[in-house]
């Protein structure tokens, strides 16, 4: 890893030139076209991300590149920026390829031999590589100011467009390169569509509060004396916080910790309701407690649709036979007695016993019960 200190610090990762090599190579065929195709690449990464870093520095953040596999990112420390700075910031890494590219059209006429060889993939590059970056595609430039546009004046809700409007064009453009060949490129923009897909639906419950700095600081607090132990200490913010949030994911993190404290302190039927409120955002972790709170409110269909994903989440005996249960007092013999057998095979030690259970009545004459009560015995 090379690393080039200076007021924009520049980290090369070993990977940037095993890429540009294998480019260079399938575009040149020869050493020293690899070579050239190799130099081209890394000053037109570096000037792209120069225009991200010095733009960044002008406003008054501090800068830092990286070359990685597939191209270079550009980071910066400072103040949050109004949306019209972040836009410029993104906009300007196009714009120096964008100056390369007219650099290099105007001296070509004038190069032959070597230099045509060089001030050629200069042209090519620039121009090919600008265009395709600018797509509407997380989270390629284009994407980026796409996404600025949209939060810009639909807040949150922009964001959330923006990764659909991504998702969208990246399958596009991946089903557009594989068709033509183009294979690379479209496994990369599959790659993206898939990454927009999976945030979208990660981020489709956020609101405009979870990115309050106020809120978030409050929830961090909180968050603190749980884990420090401090649970009643913790309860009072936890309350604040959620009301304050009203929605969003913060709102459902804080609806959890509550729940938690009160099942803790055997308030049941509020913890209960409290996670059924945030369902849709909950936890791996809080769905097994709901699983757990929904059999005892006798909510046997949500203890079935809860008992594949907490059993993967938190398998054990426990479970399980929860799981049988619900299924049995349902009248379903035939998944009642797959989860009886997961109990069992986790070791559950009274399985005569929970057998001979009433709560097994519905199901007791039908030939699965009957089979299993057989390998039993």
């Amino acid at each position: 890893m090379i690393r080039i200190p200076g007021k924009i610090p520049v980290t090369i990762h070993p990977a940037f030139w095993v890429v540009a090599g294998l480019i260079g190579y399938f575009n040149a065929l020869s050493f020293v076209g690899t070579l050239i195709w190799i130099g081209v690449i890394f000053v037109s990464v570096l000037v792209h991300e120069f225009g991200h870093a010095l733009t960044a520095a002008l406003f008054g953040l501090e800068p830092k590149i990286e070359l990685v596999a597939f191209g270079g990112l550009t980071y910066h420390q400072g103040d949050k920026l109004p949306f019209w700075k972040q836009f410029f910031i993104v906009l300007d890494g196009p714009l120096f390829g964008f100056l390369l590219f007219g650099i290099a059209t105007y001296i070509l006429p004038y190069t032959s031999g070597i230099w045509f060889a060089i001030v050629r993939p200069f042209q090519w590059i620039n121009l090919i590589w600008t265009i395709l970056n600018l797509l509407p595609i997380l989270p390629m430039d284009g994407g980026q100011l796409m996404r600025i546009v949209l939060e810009g004046f639909f807040g949150i809700k922009g964001f959330k467009y923006s990764l659909l409007i991504s998702a969208i064009f990246a399958l596009f453009g991946s089903l557009v390169f594989f068709l033509y060949q183009g294979f690379l490129i479209g496994a990369l923009f599959f790659l993206f569509a898939y990454q927009s897909f999976e945030t979208w639906k990660k981020m489709r419950h956020i609101s405009d509060k979870d990115r309050s700095d106020t809120v978030k600081a409050s929830f961090e607090e909180a968050e603190e004396k749980f884990l420090s132990g401090n649970k009643s200490g913790s309860l009072g913010l936890f309350e604040k916080v959620r009301a304050e949030a009203k929605r969003g994911m913060i709102h459902a993190l804080a609806t959890q910790y509550i729940a938690l404290i009160k099942d803790e302190e055997g308030k049941t039927d509020e913890a209960y309701d409290l996670l059924l409120s945030a369902y849709d955002d909950l936890t791996d972790e809080a769905k097994c407690i709901l699983h757990r709170l929904a059999f005892q409110k006798k909510n046997y269909p949500l203890v079935i649709k809860l008992g594949g994903s907490c059993y993967q989440t938190l398998p054990n005996a426990e479970l399980a036979l929860r799981n049988a249960y619900a299924h049995a007092i349902q009248k379903e013999p035939e998944p009642a007695i797959g989860w009886l057998k997961a109990a069992w095979e986790q070791g559950i030690d009274n399985i005569s016993e929970v057998l001979n259970d009433p709560i097994f009545d519905p199901i007791r004459q039908t030939p699965p019960f009957q089979q299993f009560l057989k390998v039993i015995k």
